[in-house]
């Protein structure tokens, strides 16, 4: 583990790359966000569920993962580099005073993770070739800027100009029952995708987002149970794309 990523599972060419963004809600001793500490257990800090699943996935051959070690509130990795948002000075209502920072403090705080992470993830597409990758969020039922808008999928699948892999996603996953699943749902893939559309869709690299609900995926069982189905779609998708 480096103060900007964790990686799990044994490396292997061609098989599923597991890329978690907002796996932590971790925040160094030596920045100061201004915030309660409360948040940090909020959905603005982190996609909670996302790491103890992908964890759970790398228990079987073939699957490695990458799991962001900072929480997004110090730096949003799900984001382009010259976006403001990197470093969000607001989340779904709440100010973050400790992120108004001049260019310079800006610079060392994305030079510290947000390049370090992603240049790991060019190296292991590259060294690796990976049949598919999985882009690993979770999504909150509900949003305090906005508590009408009603969020309620199990899962949604997200993507932009590439879209073979999670047109197979909806298929199989339709063949699951019981799921109520959300094309481009809680939100498009057209608009929110900058870590595949970095590394993958320049590359004709294959590759999904799965956005899973929060309060499904809190306790181990329904982690387990969400790892299982992730393994079984992801398996799936690399025997139709062979």
């Amino acid at each position: 583990m480096t103060e900007a990523f964790e990686i799990c599972g044994v490396p292997s060419e061609g098989g599923v790359l597991i890329v978690a963004d907002h796996a932590s809600n971790h925040v160094p001793d030596d920045i100061d966000l201004g915030i309660s500490p409360q948040f940090l257990n909020d959905h603005i800090a982190f996609d909670p569920g996302t790491a103890p699943i992908a964890r759970l996935m790398t228990e079987s051959s073939g699957y490695l993962a990458i799991l962001a070690s900072a929480s997004r509130l110090v730096v949003d990795l799900n984001r382009f580099a010259d976006e403001p948002s990197a470093i969000p000075e607001r989340s779904d209502g709440v100010e973050i005073p400790g992120n108004r920072l001049t260019e310079e403090q800006r610079e060392a705080r994305m030079g510290r993770f947000f390049w370090p992470y992603h240049d790991r993830i060019d190296s292991l597409i590259a060294d690796l070739k990976p049949a598919l990758v999985l882009s690993l969020h979770s999504f909150t039922p509900a949003l305090r800027s906005n508590p009408r808008l009603v969020r309620p999928w199990d899962m949604g699948i997200l993507y932009n100009e590439y879209e073979t892999a999670s047109r197979l996603a909806l298929q199989f996953l339709d063949k699951e029952g019981m799921l109520n699943v959300g094309d481009q749902l809680p939100y498009s893939g057209k608009q929110l995708n900058a870590t595949m559309d970095q590394h993958c869709e320049p590359v004709g690299q294959p590759y999904f987002g799965a956005e899973l609900r929060q309060d499904l995926i809190m306790e181990p069982d329904g982690q387990r149970r969400f790892a299982d189905i992730l393994l079984r779609t992801c398996d799936k998708i690399r025997t139709a794309l062979a």
